[in-house]
């Protein structure tokens, strides 16, 4: 199976399995993401084609949505590539992105090694700012029941990725404990750059909503 036919029925396959996903955490999600590293992989190099179907692929089975299981994800991707006769080689990159791309609280290290998990990195946090990550935050929130805001509830900074798996903080504390340490933890030149705006605008968001719960404005 050639490489163009590898993403085509990659793409039809995440849009059957995430149909109906309502967190932000969809197929169209995993699209932009796409559309991001392809974009940074422009300017980064980098292997295109492993950038694109891990890009597709990395929320497959999210550890948010399976209990925990850090590793869901890259069976999912195994399978399915055992499925298409994808090489080992292209398999083990795709699947070291998938187990490696999580945020996994402030307070712990980034691990990506290879370039192209760095793209896909950057591209997958670049999804998690601007307008569209704001409203991702609050969808993921409402399906886990938290509370928008609780001034009562403060933020964490999380120490490991088993602490930061048991967080069940309000959406507006998650902008703190996530979404603002996102620009300084870039990968890459070109997302470092266009993190820039979609933080501004989070910024900006944030600002407003403290101002309007404490009747500044």
């Amino acid at each position: 199976m050639n490489r163009n036919e590898v993403l085509s029925k990659t793409r039809a396959f995440v849009k059957k399995e995430l149909e109906g996903e309502s967190t932000g955490h969809d197929y169209w999600h995993l699209l932009r993401v796409e559309r991001n590293a392809v974009r940074i992989a422009g300017n980064e190099g980098g292997d295109l084609f492993v950038v694109r179907l891990a890009a597709l692929l990395h929320d497959i089975a999210d550890w948010k949505f399976h209990d925990g299981d850090e590793k869901a994800s890259s069976r999912r991707i195994r399978a399915w590539f055992k499925k298409l006769k994808v090489s080992e080689k292209i398999t083990n990159q795709v699947c070291d992105i998938a187990d490696t791309i999580s945020f996994k609280g402030a307070g712990v290290k980034n691990k990506m090694k290879s370039k192209e998990g760095k793209i896909v990195q950057d591209a997958d946090r670049l999804d998690a700012l601007g307008a569209i990550g704001i409203a991702r935050c609050f969808a993921y929130g409402g399906s886990k029941k938290r509370e928008i805001y609780n001034p009562e509830i403060k933020p964490a900074r999380h120490t490991s990725f088993a602490r930061y798996k048991k967080n069940q903080s309000t959406s507006i504390n998650h902008f703190y404990e996530k979404l603002l340490l996102l620009k300084n933890r870039m990968n890459t030149k070109t997302g470092k750059r266009l993190a820039e705006g979609r933080h501004q605008f989070v910024s900006y968001f944030l600002k407003n909503f403290m101002d309007e719960w404490n009747r500044k404005i």
